[in-house]
C-alpha cells in the first residue's frame, strides 16, 4: 500500500506548494504583504491567501570582524551580569543570632570575579573553535519575486476585495 503525503504539518496548515491562481506579482515582500492586507481589507477569506516566494536565495551578511580582543570585552561584559547575579543571590546573609544582614563579600569582587570568569571563558572558547571565522555575519533567504495566490474559483472575488479594500484605506 503506497503511503499518501497530504503535505501537512503538525499545525495543520498545508507545507506543500499551494494550488491556484496568481492575482499578483511582487519585487519586493512588504509589496505583497500590503497586498494581501488590503484585500483582507475587502473581506477576503484569509485562509485563501498564500504568499509565494521563487528564486531564493541566501543572503550572509558580513556584521563585524572579531578578534581576541572584542572576543574578551565580550565575555567580560557578559560575566559582570554573571557577578551581579552571584552578588544579589550569595552576597549578604542574616546572622541568626542578632538577625543583622552580613556581607559576605563586597559587589565590586563579585563583579570583578565573574567579569574575569566570562572574558576567561569566552577567550577558551573562541581558540578553541574548529572553524575560526575572524567575522561575525547573519544570514537570510530572500526571493526574487513574491506571487500571491488564491484558489481559481476565488480570483474574481479577489479582485473584487482588493477594490473594496482600496476604498476603505481612505
Amino acid at each position: 500500500m503506497a503511503k499518501k503525503n497530504n503535505s501537512q504539518n503538525p499545525s495543520g496548515i498545508g507545507a506543500g506548494m499551494p494550488n491556484g491562481a496568481t492575482v499578483a506579482e511582487f519585487n519586493t515582500y512588504p509589496e505583497a504583504v500590503s497586498y494581501v492586507e488590503r484585500i483582507l481589507r475587502g473581506e477576503f477569506p484569509a485562509a485563501s491567501v498564500a504568499i509565494v516566494g521563487t528564486d531564493l536565495r541566501t543572503v550572509e551578511r558580513v556584521r563585524a570582524k572579531i578578534n581576541y580582543g572584542k572576543v574578551a570585552l565580550g565575555g567580560a561584559m557578559n560575566g559582570l551580569w554573571l557577578g551581579l547575579f552571584v552578588f544579589i543571590i550569595f552576597g549578604s546573609s542574616t546572622d541568626p543570632k542578632s538577625e543583622q544582614t552580613i556581607q559576605l563579600f563586597s559587589i565590586g569582587s563579585a563583579l570583578a570575579v565573574g567579569s574575569g570568569i566570562g572574558m576567561l571563558w569566552q577567550v577558551i572558547r573562541f581558540s578553541m573553535n574548529k572553524s575560526k571565522r575572524s567575522f561575525t555575519s547573519a544570514s537570510s533567504v530572500v526571493a526574487n519575486s513574491y506571487a500571491v495566490l488564491v484558489p481559481n474559483e476565488l480570483t474574481s472575488e479577489a479582485s473584487q476585495a482588493f477594490i473594496k479594500g482600496g476604498e476603505q484605506e481612505t
